[in-house]
C-alpha cells in the first residue's frame, strides 16, 4: 500500500503503529506541534503512541518511515518507553488545538472574512527536507439554528488566531475531543486527560456527562480525582458522587478538607449520600472501609433465573458478580438476616425455576467491618475466592469487598501511572533512545 505524504492529523488517531518487522506496537493518540509566540510555520515534532501496555510515548516524527491508510509504520523498534511529557512550546493537535476559535482571511473566501470559524483538523505535509509541516487548516463555522456548515480547507497563512495565546484563552470547545474519546474505555479516557494540559482537562470534565465523568475520575488516583473534583460548581460535584459507586464516592471524599467533603454530601440525595458516610465510618485500610455497600443481594425466595439476570448486569465487575448474597428482607443494605450466598457456578448448574434458598454456601466465613488489609488478602487467599461478604455483629449484611478492591489499596499509589502489562518475548520496543 502507498505511503503518503500529506494527511489530516485527526485521521491519524487510532492508527495502528508498526515496526519494521510489522509487529504492532501501539496506537496513535495525538500529533505534536511546534508553535512559536513568532508567527511561523508550525513543525510536526512526532506522534503520542499509546503502547500495547497503555502507556502513553513520544516518538519523533523521524522515525517515521510510512504513513498509511491503515498504520503508520516506524523505521525502528528501538523507541523511547519514557512516559510522555509535554514540553514547554509543544502543542497537541486533538488535545489543544482542535476546537479552537480563528478567523479566516482568504481572498478567494470572501463570504468567511470577518466570521469567527473553529479549526476541526490541521493538513500536515512532507516537505523535500522530510521535515512535516502544517501546510491546511480545516474550518468550519459555528453552528447556526441546528445546522452544520460546510468545512473549508485554508492555507496555514490564511488563518489568524492560531497561536498560544489562542490557546490559552477560556472557553474552548471539546466537542472533537468528546468524538476521540467516543468508544474509548473509561480508563483509556483518563489517561489521556492525565496527558493534557490543566486548562482542557477542566474544559473536558465540564463537558462530559456525569455517569461518563464518573466511570473516568474511578479510574484516577484519590488525589487527581479531588483536584477535578473541585474544579466543579458544588452542585455538579454533587451529582457526579451519586454517580459513581458508593465505595469510590466514599475513598474520594476520605482525601478531601473535612468541611469540603460534608458540604457535598448535604448536597447529595439522602439516598444516595446515606451509604456513603456508612463507609466513611470505617477505616479506609479495612473491609468496612473497602466494600461496595451495593453487591449483588436477592431475597431466599427469589428464582436462579432471576438471580442469574441480576448477575447480568453490565455495570458490575466480574468479581460482585460471582457471589449472590441471600438475606432476609430488606435486601437493600444493612440487610435482614444474613442467611449465606450462592456461587455463580452453582446456579449455572441448577434449573432456572430452582430458588436459591435450597443451593446455599453456609459455611464461607464471612468478613467484619473491622477485618484488617492483611487478613483480608489471606482471606481470598485461602478461599479461592474474589469477593467475600462483610456482616456486622447483629447478622445484618453491610456489603461485600473484591478483590480488585484489595488490591488498589496493596499497590503502590501511582500505580495507574505506571502500569505495565506482561508483553511478549518478541516484542520489539525497547528504551533504547531519548527524547
Amino acid at each position: 500500500m502507498a505511503s503518503v505524504n500529506r494527511v489530516y492529523a485527526a485521521r491519524l488517531a487510532g492508527l495502528v503503529v508498526l515496526g519494521p518487522d510489522g509487529e504492532s506496537l501501539g496506537r496513535v493518540r495525538d500529533v505534536v506541534i511546534s508553535m512559536s509566540i513568532v508567527r511561523q510555520q508550525p513543525r510536526v515534532l512526532g506522534l503520542v503512541v499509546e503502547l500495547l501496555t497503555r502507556r502513553r510515548i513520544f516518538v519523533p516524527i523521524l522515525r517515521v518511515t510510512a504513513i498509511e491508510p491503515n498504520a503508520v509504520t516506524l523505521n525502528t523498534g528501538n523507541v523511547s518507553l519514557r512516559r510522555f511529557a509535554q514540553r514547554p512550546g509543544e502543542v497537541l493537535v486533538l488535545g489543544q488545538v482542535l476546537d479552537t476559535r480563528v478567523r479566516v482571511s482568504d481572498p478567494e473566501l470572501p463570504q468567511m472574512a470577518g466570521v469567527d470559524v473553529v479549526v476541526i483538523d490541521l493538513g500536515i505535509e512532507q516537505s523535500r527536507t522530510r521535515d512535516w509541516l502544517v501546510t491546511r487548516v480545516a474550518v468550519r463555522s459555528q453552528r447556526r439554528l441546528g445546522r452544520r456548515s460546510t468545512v473549508q480547507v485554508v492555507e496555514w497563512q490564511n488563518v489568524q488566531g492560531l497561536t498560544p495565546s489562542a490557546l490559552a484563552m477560556p472557553d474552548q470547545g471539546v466537542a472533537q475531543l468528546l468524538h476521540q474519546f467516543e468508544d474509548q474505555r473509561p480508563i483509556a479516557v483518563a489517561d489521556a486527560l492525565r496527558d493534557l494540559p490543566a486548562k482542557r482537562r477542566t474544559e473536558v470534565i465540564k463537558a462530559l456527562d456525569d455517569e461518563r465523568l464518573a466511570d473516568v475520575l474511578q479510574e484516577l488516583p484519590e488525589d487527581e480525582q479531588s483536584v477535578l473534583l473541585m474544579q466543579l460548581d458544588t452542585a455538579r460535584a454533587a451529582d457526579v458522587l451519586e454517580a459513581m459507586d458508593p465505595d469510590d464516592a466514599a475513598d474520594l471524599l476520605g482525601v478531601l478538607n473535612p468541611t469540603e467533603a460534608e458540604v457535598l454530601l448535604r448536597r447529595m440525595d439522602p439516598e444516595d449520600s446515606e451509604p456513603v458516610r456508612r463507609l466513611l465510618s470505617h477505616s479506609p485500610d479495612t473491609a468496612g472501609g473497602l466494600m461496595t455497600s451495593e453487591p449483588v443481594v436477592v431475597a431466599p425466595d427469589t428464582t436462579v433465573a432471576e438471580a442469574l439476570a441480576r448477575v447480568r448486569d453490565p455495570d458490575l465487575t466480574p468479581a460482585l458478580a460471582s457471589l449472590v448474597f441471600v438475606v432476609r428482607p430488606p435486601t437493600a443494605t444493612p440487610t435482614g438476616r444474613y442467611l449465606g450466598c450462592v456461587h455463580l457456578q452453582a446456579l449455572l448448574r441448577e434449573p432456572p425455576a430452582s430458588l436459591v434458598s435450597g443451593m446455599l454456601d453456609t459455611g464461607l466465613p464471612h468478613l467484619t467491618p473491622g477485618t484488617s488489609l492483611g487478613a483480608l488478602t489471606r482471606y481470598f487467599a485461602a478461599y479461592n475466592l474474589v469477593c467475600g461478604p462483610v456482616v456486622d455483629e447483629e447478622n445484618h449484611l453491610l456489603g461485600a469487598v473484591s478483590v480488585d478492591d484489595v488490591l488498589d489499596h496493596l499497590l503502590p499509589d501511582d500505580w495507574r501511572e505506571d502500569f505495565e502489562e506482561p508483553q511478549p518475548s518478541d516484542q520489539a520496543t525497547s528504551a533504547e533512545g531519548t527524547r
